[in-house]
């Protein structure tokens, strides 16, 4: 039984662990093959994993919090897009990675009316409202609002100008050009 699963929602083949954990909005569309995990591997007795009205999940897609992974309202997020606010540690050269144990990295925040195109990326970092990330990218620092970044590692390309009210090239820390 999930955390909460709004009015309207609908999940298609999806594997789910620590259901509890999970919080579906109202009107959320979570396509086939995905993985939605909310597991306190770090120590996180309150570890969530919330996704918020409106939003589109597209197929295979991998979301595993282990403390804190929040998406927004009517975000959009292409297929095969993973989200992890872990990974597995690797400091001792001795051990295999998969001996290692998990580490807790900042949570993971995708705010209102963002974009994430196909095979996203997002390690420990959030994305900005409205903000966009382009397909293939690797976002492990924060994005602000009213951005678009693309690359590995995601670097800011443009950016929202209320002032001209257009989207204006920048430079990666965001500033126009």
């Amino acid at each position: 039984m999930l955390g909460k699963i709004g009015t309207r929602s609908r999940i298609l083949h999806a594997k789910l662990e620590g259901h509890k954990r999970i919080f579906i909005g109202t009107k959320v569309y979570i396509n086939s093959n995905g993985w939605l995990a909310s597991i306190p591997l770090t120590g996180d007795n309150n570890c969530h994993l919330i996704i918020g009205d409106g939003t589109y999940v597209g197929r295979f897609c991998h979301f595993y919090a282990t403390s804190k992974i929040e998406i927004g309202k009517k975000v959009l997020i292409a297929d095969k897009v993973y989200l992890s606010d872990n990974m597995h540690g690797y400091r001792d050269i001795n051990i295999p990675v998969i001996d290692q144990p998990v580490e807790q990295l900042n949570p993971v925040i995708i705010k209102d009316g963002a974009w994430l195109g196909e095979n996203v990326c997002v390690v420990g970092a959030s994305v900005g409202k409205n903000s966009v990330v382009g397909a293939n990218s690797v976002v492990t620092k924060d994005i602000p609002d009213h951005c678009v970044a693309a690359g590995s590692p995601a670097i800011i390309i443009r950016r929202y100008n209320f002032d001209k009210k257009e989207w204006c090239k920048t430079d990666k820390e965001g500033n126009f050009i």
